[in-house]
């Protein structure tokens, strides 16, 4: 067996993935929801409303997802499909080392990764084609936070120092 961590798998898991639309759906609710009662948490509590969503996000997503909580989830844009769970930890895939039966080269019994979330992605409605687009490299202080709280604050768009030309540039 691989040394990949495996899923807790919830029954079903696999089926609900592929049927990325209905998750599609439920992201949209969901967001929708938090950015209607995010101010509200966080004038309560800033601190609390952020392990709150943790609390709830980190056990769903390890079921559903066998999320890697990197704190920039990107779902939407891979058709459902975590690319953390990919053994390179590619954002932007596939890595050019996928097997002619569309298994991972590095755990040849694994389906790649890249290839579920490009076949997930084509079924998607609001999001069909954000797979296009190329992911920033993973801000790693983000880990073990939650990508929610990080979106609605805004944390997980911005650029860490050291990561623009113009500041590589200025160190020279």
């Amino acid at each position: 067996m691989s040394s990949f961590p495996e899923a807790r798998r919830w029954p079903g898991s696999e089926w609900l993935k592929d049927h990325p639309r209905l998750l599609e759906a439920l992201y949209a609710v969901t967001e929708r929801v938090l950015r209607a009662i995010w101010p509200f948490l966080k004038r309560v509590s800033p601190v609390g409303s952020a392990r709150l969503l943790l609390w709830v996000e980190k056990p769903a997503k390890e079921i559903l997802f066998n999320c890697q909580m990197c704190g920039q989830c990107i779902l939407h844009s891979t058709g459902m499909t975590c690319p953390m769970n990919c053994p390179k930890n590619l954002r932007n895939g596939p890595c050019g080392g996928v097997r002619a039966n569309g298994n991972c080269e590095v755990i040849p019994e694994m389906p790649c990764v890249w290839t579920l979330a490009w076949r997930r992605d084509a079924q998607m409605a609001r999001y069909a084609g954000e797979i296009r687009l190329i992911q920033p490299p993973l801000n790693r202080s983000l880990q073990h936070t939650s990508s929610w709280a990080n979106m609605l604050d805004g944390v997980d768009s911005r650029t860490p120092p050291g990561w623009t030309r113009v500041e590589l540039e200025e160190k020279e």
